[in-house]
C-alpha cells in the first residue's frame, strides 16, 4: 500500500513528505521558489531522506540547502533541473544515488555547510565538487572529507586529462548502435557530435582556469592552448561559441578571454559582428579592453618604426 504522503508550505510552493520508521523524508515539491532551504525537522521527526525524482525536472530552483540531518539522496533526486546552480549539503558521507544532478547543466557550486564561502579556496572547491557532478561523471570523487586535498586535486586533474584527450569522434559509433530513440537526429551527425564534444572540453578547461587552486603549471598551459586553438578566428571556434551562446551576459567570461590574450586584432571585429546589437555591456567592456591594449600596442609599434 502506497505511503499517503503530507504537505509542507513554503514561500512560493509546496514540499510533499512522509514519515517513517521516526524521520522524515522530503518525497516531491510543488511551486516557483529560487531558493529553498530544506527544514531539519518535520513533525519533530528529523529529515533523514530526499527521496527518488523529489525534485526532478524542476524549473525554477537555483539554490537549494539540505539540513545537516540528511543521509540519503535517492536516484535522480534533482535530475534535471534546469536552474539549480548551487546546493549546500551536510558534511558527513551521506548514501548517494544514481543520477542525482544528471543534466544540471547550470550546477556550478556543491557547497558544504560548514564552509566559508569569503575564501576563493572554498570557493574553487565549490565549483570542482560541482564538477564531479555535472561534467567529470567521476562519483568516486564526490568526497567532502578529502576535496581539496592534493591527492584529490591530482586525481580530479588526471579525470579532468583524460576526457581532454579523448578523441572528439570517439564513442560517435557507439551512439549510433544505441539506436535513435536515444539519441535526436542532430546526435546522429558526426559534425554536431564533434563540435559538443569539443564544447565539453571548453567548459571543462575555462572552469578549471577560471577556479585553479592546487593547477599545476604544466596543465593550465595544456589549458590555455586548448583554449586559444577553439577561440574567434580559428578553424573551429567553441571556445568563442561557449561564451556567446552561453554566458552572453557573464562579465566574468569575457574578463577571462581577456586574460587569457584571446581577443586581439585578428578577431575583435567578428566578435563585435557576433554579439550583433546584444550584450551591450560585453561589447563596451571588450571595446575598452581592445582600445586600451590592442591600440595603444599598435600606436607604440609604429612609433617605433
Amino acid at each position: 500500500m502506497k505511503m499517503q504522503l503530507k504537505e509542507l508550505n513554503t514561500p512560493h510552493g509546496t514540499l510533499q513528505y512522509r514519515i517513517e520508521g521516526g524521520a522524515a523524508a522530503i518525497a516531491g515539491y510543488r511551486g516557483k521558489d529560487t531558493q529553498l532551504i530544506i527544514p531539519a525537522l518535520i513533525e519533530e521527526c528529523a529529515v533523514t531522506h530526499i527521496d527518488k525524482k523529489a525534485f526532478l525536472s524542476n524549473k525554477m530552483l537555483g539554490e537549494i540547502t539540505l539540513p545537516e540531518s540528511v543521509v540519503r539522496i535517492d536516484d535522480w533526486a534533482f535530475a534535471y533541473c534546469a536552474k539549480l546552480s548551487k546546493i549546500v549539503l551536510p558534511y558527513h558521507r551521506m548514501e548517494i544515488g544514481q543520477g542525482i544532478f544528471k543534466e544540471c547543466f547550470c550546477l556550478e557550486q556543491i557547497v558544504d555547510e560548514r564552509a566559508d564561502e569569503r575564501e576563493k579556496k572554498t570557493e574553487d572547491i565549490a565549483y570542482l565538487l560541482a564538477a564531479v557532478m555535472s561534467r567529470l561523471d567521476a562519483f568516486y570523487l564526490f568526497d567532502f572529507e578529502n576535496a581539496g586535498t592534493d591527492d584529490w586535486l591530482i586525481q580530479w586533474d588526471s579525470r579532468m586529462q583524460s576526457i581532454m584527450n579523448t578523441r572528439d569522434e570517439e564513442g560517435f559509433s557507439k551512439m549510433l548502435l544505441c539506436g535513435e530513440e536515444d539519441y535526436g537526429s542532430k546526435d546522429n551527425n558526426l559534425d554536431y557530435y564533434t563540435e559538443q564534444r569539443r564544447r565539453g572540453k571548453v567548459r571543462l578547461a575555462m572552469l578549471r582556469l577560471m577556479h585553479d587552486y592546487g593547477l599545476d603549471e604544466r596543465i593550465r598551459e595544456k589549458l590555455k592552448a586548448y583554449l586559444l586553438a577553439h577561440i574567434k578566428g580559428q578553424e573551429t571556434e567553441e571556445t568563442w561559441k561557449v561564451v556567446l551562446e552561453e554566458y552572453g551576459d557573464d562579465l566574468r567570461y569575457y574578463r577571462f578571454l581577456t586574460e587569457l590574450g584571446a581577443v586581439d586584432e585578428h578577431n575583435f571585429q567578428a566578435m563585435m559582428e557576433d554579439m550583433g546589437e546584444r550584450h551591450t555591456e560585453m561589447k563596451a567592456y571588450l571595446m575598452k579592453y581592445y582600445s586600451e591594449y590592442h591600440v595603444k600596442e599598435n600606436a607604440f609599434a609604429m612609433f617605433e618604426l
